[in-house]
């Protein structure tokens, strides 16, 4: 491979790496305050104690004061009361119910654990408000501010193992609004039907009522940065197109063409969904950093339903992993919420390393062994482009003699004579300059589409290699305990591993190729510029990275007992005896050059 060809792709390929590395968001600076409302809706919950959990039903022991005119007005009797928390439990979700607003007052995943071993519970207590907004009379109503009595507690559903729930928020005893929560014996889906009795007349006015969500999403993971780079609000319309905000700022957005199916307060490892099977018909939906620092972001989502005959409302919660098998599961296409990349990186994801890591996972191997055969059965296949790669740098090597005859007979001062001059001699020969360099391009999506699968990939969280205690974040071998710019505030051991083996790979394939002069350095820039953007990614991928690198290393050892210097360069003298064949139809790519290099030179002699 010739210095311009070389120099053009390692260029292509510096311009796909920095646009990852440029277009990732910078740190966000961690704020010091919650948004106002937020911080007002805290002073408020003040008044109220959290009762703790001694039996299905707990009861805080303060109660709201009493305002004699709101107690006159629609639904006043709701305006006081005392908290009451309900438990749901199953064998994967513990969920707990608030009489006040009738909402879900906090989820906690039983099988799972926060990086700091702590319980991992998605949110609790008043950084979830949930409540519908409607008009009854001439008042204004949201159900969060309002206390529901509870008509039954831990009820079995006739014919299944389900527990069941019923709040009542009452107009009158014969008018009230029910809100039903099922829990399955096991899974993560929590049922939720809103039900409206005898309130035709009191909202007669109102064809639709509004449902408000909002949840601050507590952080579960050691680097909260790169959580945060995972987390925003997901949706997903009528017409099964899937949609997000923002990852690294703050967005809002209004949805009213289309009807949404659900909505998703995504963190990185973990959903919140609400579906709604008859469709939300409009929404507003944002996402914002301004959060304290065990926040992840705060996320908000107005949805609006319409009216119906029977004045139901079927809805159901999903609280868990965003594991791409057990969100398929769901159904409703929620595991598009997961990132596999754009385009071909993609489906190279989506159909082929998926299914292939899923079968090497049943074998319950340590997932550092997994990844190890994940990436001997990809060089196996690949190993087809690694022999022609090799042996395409092997006949450039042959060549290099001639070219600098050829360089020495031309100069450099007339490149695109000695350019014309290299392609006649790669033409006799028979090689083809970038034969070296494209089976290297054809596993470029490959590589990317790694970049995309090993973060978002669930499976690795928690799971410990070697030194490494958690594959799905960096392996800090050093803490520096100040940011250092390019690198951050650690170097992970993993990661230089890595670049160490890149830089030993890069000096080989040297030596194969016989590159010389400026060909001979520039390869050892890119190992510098993935340390800088690999540093504070998973230690999943470097170690990826770090095998791939060995094995195709061992590859080419390998390959050199195949490939004989001595019978390439007869093959190609035997080559170069033959006869041009002037019939032979010349490569698009390589008349195009050809034709341009003559133009080129034209414009020099004129």
């Amino acid at each position: 491979m010739d210095r311009n060809t070389f120099t053009g792709l390692f260029l292509i390929a510096v311009i796909l790496v920095g646009s990852f590395f440029f277009l990732k968001p910078n740190e966000e600076e961690v704020k010091k305050a919650r948004l106002i409302e937020h911080q007002d809706s805290l002073k408020k919950a003040g008044l109220l104690k959290k009762a703790p959990t001694v039996a299905k039903t707990d009861t805080a022991t303060i109660k709201a004061p009493v305002d004699s005119a709101a107690l006159k007005a629609p639904f006043g009797a709701s305006t006081v009361g005392s908290e009451q928390l309900i438990t749901l439990e199953n064998k994967d979700v513990k969920v707990k119910l608030s009489s006040r607003g009738g909402r879900v007052y906090s989820v906690e995943l039983k099988d799972f654990k926060t990086f700091d071993k702590k319980p991992l519970i998605l949110f609790d207590g008043n950084d979830n408000q949930f409540g519908f907004r409607f008009t009854a009379g001439s008042t204004a109503i949201n159900t969060n501010d309002r206390y529901f009595t509870p008509t039954s507690t831990d009820v079995k559903v006739a014919g299944s193992d389900s527990s069941s729930v019923t709040l009542r928020l009452s107009y009158s005893p014969t008018q009230y609004i029910d809100y039903i929560y099922t829990l399955g014996a096991t899974g993560f889906k929590v049922g939720y039907i809103v039900k409206l009795t005898g309130l035709d007349n009191v909202l007669a006015n109102n064809k639709t009522i509004t449902l408000n969500w909002a949840a601050s999403l507590h952080k579960q993971e050691k680097d909260v940065i790169q959580e945060r780079l995972y987390s925003t609000v997901y949706y997903k319309n009528t017409e099964n197109d899937v949609d997000y905000l923002s990852l690294s700022k703050d967005e809002s957005k209004q949805i009213a063409d289309k009807k949404l199916q659900w909505v998703s307060f995504k963190q990185h490892f973990f959903s919140n969904v609400l579906i709604a099977k008859q469709g939300f018909q409009k929404a507003d939906l944002a996402v914002s950093t301004n959060v304290g620092s065990t926040d992840v972001k705060q996320m908000k989502a107005a949805l609006t339903l319409s009216s119906n005959a029977e004045n139901t409302y079927p809805m159901e919660f999903y609280f868990g992993t965003n594991r791409f098998s057990t969100l398929q599961k769901q159904g409703y296409d929620l595991e598009k919420q997961i990132d596999l990349g754009w385009g071909p990186l993609k489906l190279i994801n989506r159909y082929a390393v998926i299914p292939v890591f899923n079968f090497l996972q049943h074998f319950n191997w340590n997932m550092g062994f997994v990844i190890l055969a994940l990436t001997v059965l990809l060089k196996l296949v690949l190993s087809p482009l690694t022999y022609k790669s090799y042996l395409s740098m092997a006949k450039m090597k042959v060549l290099k003699p001639e070219m600098d005859e050829i360089k020495a007979k031309v100069g450099e001062d007339n490149p695109t004579l000695l350019q014309q001059e290299y392609m006649k001699l790669y033409r006799k020969a028979g090689v083809n300059p970038l034969g070296g360099c494209l089976p290297l391009v054809l596993q470029m999506p490959i590589i990317f589409a790694f970049l995309r699968f090993f973060p978002s990939l669930f499976e690795l969280r928690g799971q410990s290699f070697l030194w490494m205690h958690d594959l799905s974040t960096y392996d800090a071998f050093i803490n520096f305990g100040f940011t250092i710019p390019f690198i951050g505030d650690h170097l992970s051991l993993m990661c230089v591993l890595m670049t160490i083996s890149t830089i030993v790979y890069t000096y080989f394939n040297n030596q194969v190729s016989g590159a010389t002069g400026q060909m001979k350095y520039i390869g050892y820039i890119s190992p510098i510029m993935f340390l800088g953007f690999l540093n504070s990614y998973p230690s999943g991928l470097n170690y990826y990275y770090f095998l791939a690198n060995m094995l195709t290393f061992l590859q080419q050892y390998l390959i050199r007992f195949w490939v004989d210097d001595k019978k390439i360069h007869a093959q190609i003298q035997e080559n170069k005896k033959k006869p041009e064949d002037p019939k032979k139809k010349k490569t698009g790519f390589q008349a195009k050059l050809e034709e341009m290099m003559r133009q080129q030179q034209q414009a020099k002699n004129k």
